[in-house]
């Protein structure tokens, strides 16, 4: 894909709270040579369904920490998402943080959450996004270089034009 060779496959970052749909579309990422790369919950359900997959703690070499709430917010995720080819490689070498191509990210669902009356504030606060906004954004930064999908809704037709 795109002159990439085995050692230089497209990576794909996939976190999301949605998991509709994101096994085929996965898969059919792997088909078109992609790595992927992926955070506790979706890396489980990925490797689970016996897709190849790196945990982001394996790649960043930290583990999730505070329960969870700190897995993504790291350099080796947001300046592969933000690394500007021709422009930030020599530090991107320096550091081994390796270029991102897709972003498959969607947001803790806070609005359905809150909007149940028995919703507690512990669980109010939990929902609350750090992480996924802020790869949302690192790669809208660099919309040039990376794809993004925030929504099972367009898997379909980020498929067809990477096809």
């Amino acid at each position: 894909m795109n002159g990439r060779t085995e050692e230089n496959r497209a990576l794909a970052l996939i976190s999301v709270s949605d998991k509709s749909g994101i096994l085929e579309f996965a898969r059919r990422l792997v088909e078109l040579g992609f790595e992927l790369l992926s955070t506790g919950g979706t890396a489980r359900a990925l490797a689970e369904a016996g897709l190849p997959v790196t945990e982001v703690s394996d790649h960043t070499g930290s583990p999730e920490i505070m329960g969870g709430r700190v897995k993504t917010l790291h350099p080796k995720v947001h300046g592969g998402l933000l690394g500007r080819t021709g422009v930030d490689d020599a530090v991107m070498d320096e550091q081994a943080i390796r270029r991102i191509d897709l972003a498959v990210v969607n947001l803790y669902p806070f609005e359905r959450v809150t909007s149940d009356p028995d919703c507690s504030f512990e669980d109010a606060i939990e929902n609350i996004d750090i992480g996924g906004p802020a790869m949302v954004r690192s790669a809208a930064k660099n919309f040039e270089s990376v794809g993004i999908v925030t929504s099972p809704d367009q898997y379909a037709t980020v498929l067809e034009r990477l096809e």
